[in-house]
């Protein structure tokens, strides 16, 4: 009789120590306000650890956990849309927004880092997946596997928003209103 694998519970507590702090920083790029983060970081574990029941082992641990997590970020993003005056705007429409900042440059590094995540929640849900994935450290093989895209797909996805963020980061364009 062949040895089982690692139980649902085992499977999870691996992901959520392994890959805690990256899914929070998930979390926390998909949704700006500090309570819905909570929320948001709270269904990505409960789904988590449901996915885990029908994992086969056919990808990684990693990958699986960011697929999930991605897909209920996603999920989130859509929902908040219904409820947001606010649209997601696609890479083009990015490029061409107006400086939203009143021009006062970043103080720190943390005021940066939000002002990144500004521009990144704008993004549409296949475009935030990709570039987020790929600041995790996942390579373009991997992020092909969770988003479906070719591998040269996504490496064109990158090189594009990257270039783009760094346009309208420089230019100071946020969604702060």
């Amino acid at each position: 009789m062949p040895a089982a694998g690692p139980t649902q519970d085992e499977l999870y507590q691996d992901a959520a120590e392994t890959h805690g702090a990256a899914l929070a920083r998930l979390a926390r790029a998909y949704e700006a306000d500090p309570d819905l983060q909570r929320d948001l970081l709270q269904d990505i574990h409960v789904a988590l650890w449901r996915s885990f029941a029908g994992f086969d082992g056919r990808c990684s641990l990693r990958t699986w956990m960011y697929r999930v997590a991605h897909n209920i970020g996603a999920s989130h993003v859509l929902r908040q849309r219904r409820n947001r005056s606010q649209a997601l705007v696609g890479l083009e429409e990015l490029e061409n927004l107006p400086d939203m900042n009143s021009g006062q440059q970043a103080a720190d590094r943390s005021h940066a880092l939000d002002r990144l995540l500004n521009l990144i929640q704008r993004l549409k849900p296949l475009d935030r997946h990709v570039i987020l994935s790929y600041l995790e450290g996942l390579d373009a093989a991997a992020i092909g596997e969770i988003t479906g895209l070719s591998s040269g797909n996504v490496a064109t996805k990158i090189h594009r928003i990257k270039t783009v963020l760094a346009r309208q980061f420089q230019q100071g364009g946020s969604d702060h209103e």
